[in-house]
């Protein structure tokens, strides 16, 4: 049983800085890529950012030089950092990660539950 557990969301007035986390748990062997994305109503499911194992980063343009991704992969979770945040940032955040389980050769996808952000102007 894998699970992914995000927190960090919540109402942030523009300008602002947020934090988010998706930990992963369960039986795992290693986990691969992580990735952010987001989706607001009306709007196509976009890729935020992304990190490899091996600490290759990709960022969506609207977000760069403004948002941070990090993992710690000790305690199996990655990290959103976002500042100087807009109102069109608001959107449900979904953490992905592509790991393999314990014992496992197949790479699965798992996915969080989404965590709301909202920003206010």
């Amino acid at each position: 049983q894998v699970q992914l557990v995000e927190s960090g969301g919540g109402l942030v007035q523009a300008g602002g800085s947020l934090r988010l986390s998706c930990a992963a748990s369960g039986s795992i062997g290693s986990i691969n890529t992580m990735t952010w994305y987001r989706q607001a109503p009306g709007n196509q499911r976009e890729l935020v950012a992304r990190i490899t194992s091996g600490g290759s980063t990709n960022y969506a343009e609207s977000v760069k030089g403004r948002f941070t991704i990090s993992r710690d992969n000790a305690k199996n979770t990655v990290y959103l950092q976002m500042n100087s945040l807009k109102p069109e940032d608001t959107a449900v955040y979904y953490c992905n990660a592509q790991l393999r389980r314990l014992l496992a050769v197949a790479i699965q996808n798992y996915w969080g539950q989404g965590t709301q952000v909202t920003v206010s102007s």
